[in-house]
């Protein structure tokens, strides 16, 4: 069982399909939050059956964990996020720089440090749109 699945009130099997209502109970997500995921992250695509109705595989469902990590939690952008998942499924082969470092690596005054200066980066903008 993967760390994303083990939050999981009922076992995740590897070969099951979800319904996006199940995914939205297991995932605490909206359904519309789900649908419009899938257009803003090329890598979530659950099949359709038949009548056309979404069915999330299990790597779908931990790819929605991430997604909300990373948006919720992380305090990325769409973009970022969809990036950032990007360059985790391709490994490059380049050396890695601080910047690259996943936010996993950050200490939590690293990360503190961060945000702090994103507010304050949007804070900034924000006054300058306004004049």
């Amino acid at each position: 069982m993967t760390a994303a699945s083990a939050q999981f009130e009922i076992p995740i099997s590897p070969e099951s399909l979800y319904t996006i209502s199940e995914v939205s109970r297991l995932t605490a997500t909206k359904p519309f939050v789900l649908r419009f995921w899938e257009k803003e992250f090329p890598m979530l695509q659950p099949v359709k059956n038949d009548r056309g109705q979404r069915l999330y595989r299990r790597e779908d469902v931990e790819t929605i964990l991430r997604i909300k990590r990373l948006l919720y939690d992380e305090g990325f952008t769409i973009p970022g996020a969809r990036r950032h998942l990007r360059e985790q499924e391709a490994p490059s082969g380049n050396g890695s720089s601080p910047a690259a470092a996943p936010a996993e690596s950050l200490s939590a005054a690293q990360r503190k440090t961060l945000l702090d200066l994103r507010d304050a980066l949007r804070a900034f903008l924000t006054l300058l749109e306004g004049e």
